[in-house]
């Protein structure tokens, strides 16, 4: 286990750097974790972000890429829902670093 420091609060994370209590998560932790990624939030991955907290919340599992890809495009758009547009906001795989960023277990099938 180790911990990260938001705003003077200590945050579990295992040792991938995924949030173990993901109810302790929230905008400021996002922020953080995706500086630790190198990745600077815009609207357009808040929006996988916000997207992917509510297929967690809907499903409780955090989806796989190819499902992802799937639903993303049904709900914003083809132009949205392709791989090419996720592996661009998150290059380190938009499964495994943006489930990360909104503070969800990593997925099953990520390595």
């Amino acid at each position: 286990m180790a911990t990260i420091e938001v705003n003077g609060k200590s945050y579990e994370t295992d040792e991938e750097g995924y949030l173990v209590n993901l109810a302790e998560w929230n905008a400021d932790v996002a922020n953080y974790i995706a500086g630790t990624e190198s990745i600077a939030m815009s609207d357009q991955h808040w929006e996988v972000i916000n997207f992917l907290r509510g297929y967690f919340d809907e499903y409780q599992i955090a989806p796989a890429v190819r499902v992802l890809t799937k639903a993303i495009g049904k709900q914003l758009g083809p132009e949205k829902g392709n791989s090419q547009y996720l592996y661009e906001l998150f290059p380190y795989g938009p499964g495994k670093q943006a489930c990360k960023i909104a503070g969800l277990p990593k997925p099953t099938g990520c390595v």
